[in-house]
């Protein structure tokens, strides 16, 4: 990803759920833009955030082997706007794990006042799907270095409690 649009897991329960926070900021460079003289995050990039947070706990629950994408927003509904000096929080819960893929339902909310309502579907797409076609995202180094970033291992844990660790997940370090 060249950009990620959240900062960091504060929670994440594999196969379950997630929370994450962004730093809105004036530093910034999209928000100068949306809108000239009264900046605010752009409820695009909301989505795009909540569609981070829920599709890397996601790929994670199916251990990061093979491409997840987003497939579907069958909802996304905002309340308000998102200021600079504020601060995200999102709240991504998987609803439906499938072998096709998987349902994730996910609130935002500035402190205490919900900002956005979303339901997102991601697609798992196998080495021998034509869309696929081979090819990765990132390679398996580069995705383990995000992960430490957003902190995943820091934070994360397995269902029964257990804390998550790099070695879990068959990332080559040839790639």
């Amino acid at each position: 990803m060249r950009w990620f649009w959240f900062d960091r897991y504060t929670e994440f329960v594999s196969g379950s759920h997630a929370v994450a926070v962004k730093n809105v900021s004036l530093a910034e460079a999209h928000l100068h833009d949306h809108f000239v003289g009264y900046p605010i995050m752009p409820n695009s990039l909301v989505t795009e955030g909540i569609a981070q947070a829920g599709g890397i706990l996601v790929s994670e629950h199916y251990g990061f082997s093979e491409l997840v994408v987003l497939g579907k927003v069958s909802k996304a509904v905002y309340h308000g706007r998102v200021l600079p000096g504020e601060q995200l929080t999102y709240r991504v819960q998987a609803t439906a794990l499938r072998p096709d893929g998987a349902g994730v339902t996910a609130t935002a909310h500035v402190g205490d006042r919900l900002h956005g309502e979303a339901e997102l579907f991601f697609a798992r797409l196998g080495e021998d799907s034509p869309v696929a076609n081979g090819s990765r995202l990132f390679r398996p180094t580069d995705l383990r270095h995000w992960l430490q970033l957003v902190g995943v291992f820091e934070v994360g844990v397995k269902a029964d409690g257990s804390p998550l660790r790099q070695g879990d997940y068959p990332l080559s370090e040839n790639d």
